[in-house]
């Protein structure tokens, strides 16, 4: 973690809940080494506005404002817990003036244009389109925000190989093949919304498994130490059911690209 304690504090609900997300800097499979890699390459196009639509707590819009000194952002969600985490870490960080955390929704937002727009994992923020259509709507939508010369780091699922009928059913309700392409298709689709691929890379299975790991494990240690609480056994069951999805249904079939994006002139 960046700040564990700050983070902890953020997102604990309060002392008879499990606490949320406290283990995850970032909330998707998401490395240290690919998060500065990332950084360095979008801070030498030096934004100087930057906007992330779904951005939860905007970890990596903050790195970014931090490598790029003159650069101001703006984080957009839905989830009110999320967007407090990420002005608790912008103030802790010196970043509170440079940054705004809006609660609102992506889709069809006026927040644009912008010299760096992000979208981590949260296409399906930016569009009421059903899968498949969420993809090319989505990074329509992207090519809308950006600015002139600017860039778009697009996060989004593919399928690493086509899924079994077993594991469809093991992942989240409604999963089906048709709803994602592979890496070569979605890369096709970003082309086809007027951008030029700049570089393309996907999380590793070591990512994925530290992303599941941490997205779960202070709730799992909460259950082993409050077996009995009134909450226990529903949370017991959700995460229960989580864990069965990633482990039976898309671990080793449902990758994560990220599309470092440059809208054709």
């Amino acid at each position: 973690m960046t700040d564990a304690a700050d983070a902890t504090a953020a997102t604990t609900l309060d002392a008879g809940r499990p606490p949320r997300l406290t283990r995850l800097t970032f909330h998707g499979p998401l490395s240290e080494a690919r998060a500065a890699r990332l950084v360095e390459r979008l801070a030498r196009t030096t934004p100087a506005t930057v906007l992330d639509v779904g951005c939860g707590w905007g970890e990596l819009m903050l790195r970014v404002l931090e490598a790029v000194p003159s650069a101001t952002g703006v984080g957009i969600d839905l989830n009110g817990e999320d967007l407090a985490r990420g002005r608790a870490n912008a103030g802790a960080r010196g970043l509170a003036g440079r940054v705004e955390f809006a609660e609102e929704s992506g889709t069809g937002t006026a927040r644009g244009p912008a010299d760096l727009v992000m979208c981590l994992g949260a296409g399906h923020a930016l569009s009421d389109e059903e899968p498949p259509g969420h993809l090319p709507a989505a990074l329509a939508e992207l090519r809308r925000l950006v600015a002139p010369g600017g860039r778009v780091l697009f996060s989004e699922g593919y399928w690493q190989r086509t899924p079994t009928t077993a594991e469809l059913a093991a992942m989240w309700p409604g999963a089906h093949a048709g709803e994602l392409t592979d890496l070569a298709g979605l890369v096709d689709l970003a082309v086809a919304a007027g951008f030029r691929p700049a570089w393309t890379e996907t999380a590793s299975t070591a990512e994925w498994d530290d992303f599941e790991s941490g997205y779960q494990s202070d709730v799992e240690e909460w259950l082993a130490a409050h077996p009995g609480h009134p909450l226990a056994d529903e949370t017991r069951e959700r995460v229960d059911g989580h864990r069965a999805s990633w482990l039976r249904g898309y671990r080793g079939v449902l990758g994560i690209a990220y599309l470092t994006l440059i809208p054709v002139a």
